[in-house]
């Protein structure tokens, strides 16, 4: 049985370099596939693609709302991605949770309620709780 002080310093160093590393990792992978999102889905909503504009139309939302929220998207995915700015990121990721949760209401609220049409904004839901989660210290907001 080993006591506290015959625990190898080098161990306990080496696995929180490891966990703060893997940790790192997962915030940059999930803060990609966000932005990624924001971006694509943002140029999408500013070119007024079809497939989105029938979608939006559907959902009984005037076509202009496309700019609108897109150029929200577009300027969220650039927040996520500069250095600094901490409440920016805040306010950043608040948006893109009432953008996505927005999108699951609203598809509830209109009837397309499947697997397919669903799962896509609830899965990028979690990403990017799990982006917001994982935040290296830097850009958090500081506690006073």
């Amino acid at each position: 049985m080993r006591t506290y002080w015959q625990v190898d310093p080098m161990t306990t160093i080496a696995s929180s370099v490891f966990t703060s590393r893997r940790a790192i990792i997962a915030y940059w992978v999930t803060t990609a596939l966000v932005v990624f999102e924001l971006t694509l889905g943002g140029a999408w909503d500013v070119l007024r693609v079809p497939q989105v504009r029938g979608l939006i139309e559907h959902l009984g939302y005037p076509p202009y709302f496309l700019v609108i929220l897109g150029t929200w998207k577009l300027l969220g995915g650039l927040a996520l991605l500069i250095p600094r700015f901490p409440r920016l990121k805040e306010w950043a990721y608040a948006g893109v949770f009432f953008d996505l949760t927005g999108a699951v209401a609203s598809l509830f609220a209109s009837g397309l309620i499947n697997v397919g049409a669903m799962a896509y904004p609830i899965l990028m839901v979690g990403v990017t709780v799990a982006s917001w989660a994982l935040r290296p210290p830097s850009r958090r907001l500081r506690s006073r």
